[in-house]
């Protein structure tokens, strides 16, 4: 059993991605609970640049800890239209607030259709739960 917090209102993918709708074809993208207290204290985030192209399943990002390095696999497929510079100062905030001020990037999807489909392809909050607590 695990006490990591799981918002009911995100999407979340196996890799301990979550993914917040925050308008018809965009979507703010950081790593879960879980996954930040398994890695430890971060001290480093490695960001794509804006416009940079994310494809679902495939590494776009890397966070490093005072443990280890990780990749950050892409949710769903788009392009980056934003990202977090405070964490080039501040990385810790991924330790801090997962799912608020430690958020990675905002990925913009090709259409709403599209947006739609792949989030119906994440976890909802109980599937999450199920793939952490094993």
């Amino acid at each position: 059993m695990t006490d990591s917090k799981v918002p009911e209102d995100l999407r979340y993918t196996a890799e301990h991605e979550w993914i917040e709708k925050i308008g018809p074809t965009t979507v703010r993208v950081g790593i879960t609970d879980f996954a930040q207290d398994a890695l430890g204290d971060v001290v480093f985030v490695q960001l794509p640049d804006t416009g940079a192209e994310v494809t679902v399943g495939e590494s776009f990002a890397e966070v490093e800890s005072t443990k280890s390095v990780s990749d950050i696999f892409g949710p769903l497929t788009g392009t980056v239209s934003a990202v977090n510079d405070a964490l080039d100062a501040s990385p810790e905030l991924v330790n801090s607030d997962p799912y608020g001020e430690g958020w990675l990037v905002v990925i913009e999807a090709a259409d709403e259709a599209t947006l739609e489909e792949q989030l119906g392809d994440g976890l909802d909050a109980a599937g999450y739960r199920a793939v952490i607590e094993g």
